[in-house]
């Protein structure tokens, strides 16, 4: 894997987008490496289970509701339907 290297002001600068990438980081100072920053991405695994868990309490409680989940998906799309649709009359509009 290829490293980049950045000045130590470039990298605290731009930290965002290089703890977004996958991409290691080699920090310099004055030209001379100083450390070197390996992004870590393996964190979407606990973001899937919690998603899926919160999935699981979703269903339950629509289930205790007595609410299908088809109805629900139904109204929401035609929500966003209309909604989009004033979105797109309003723009043309200005």
């Amino acid at each position: 894997m290829e490293t980049i290297k950045v000045g130590i002001r470039e990298f605290r600068a731009d930290l965002a987008e290089y703890i977004a990438a996958s991409t290691p980081v080699a920090v310099t100072r004055h030209g001379q490496t100083v450390g070197y920053f390996i992004p870590a991405h393996g964190q979407s695994e606990g973001d899937v289970a919690a998603l899926k868990k919160a999935s699981k309490t979703l269903d339950r409680l629509l289930a205790e509701q007595g609410i299908d989940v088809e109805d629900v998906v139904s109204e929401f799309k035609a929500a966003r339907g209309s909604t989009l649709g004033r979105k797109k009359t309003q723009t043309k509009a200005t």
